[in-house]
């Protein structure tokens, strides 16, 4: 279950970079307020998850997935640079994540 937790918190943390974004651009303060929820989401999965998985562990596996999601965002709904490089250290900070998981 901790690790449904720590899938859940990377996602939130995904979401509320991306709220963030759009808050920035739009000025819209129910996007402030999705992203204060999608970061309290965040924070409470990882809180969570640390209950039982290493700290270490849990905390890579958060800010990869966070890290990657927002690159990932950012090339699908920000206009950012799709260039096979980013894309493969994108699969390279995947893999890691993954990997953390399959030793712990």
């Amino acid at each position: 279950m901790a690790w449904l937790y720590l899938i859940f918190a990377g996602l939130s943390e995904m979401l509320g970079v991306t709220f963030m974004n759009w808050a920035l651009h739009a000025r819209k303060w129910w996007l402030w307020a999705l992203m204060i929820l999608a970061f309290t989401f965040s924070f409470g999965g990882l809180e969570l998850a640390l209950n039982t998985l290493p700290m270490g562990t849990a905390y890579a596996v958060w800010t990869g997935i966070g890290a990657a999601g927002g690159v990932i965002t950012g090339m699908l709904f920000f206009h950012e640079s799709k260039d096979w490089r980013k894309i493969l250290w994108v699969i390279v900070i995947l893999s890691a994540t993954m990997g953390l998981k399959l030793i712990s």
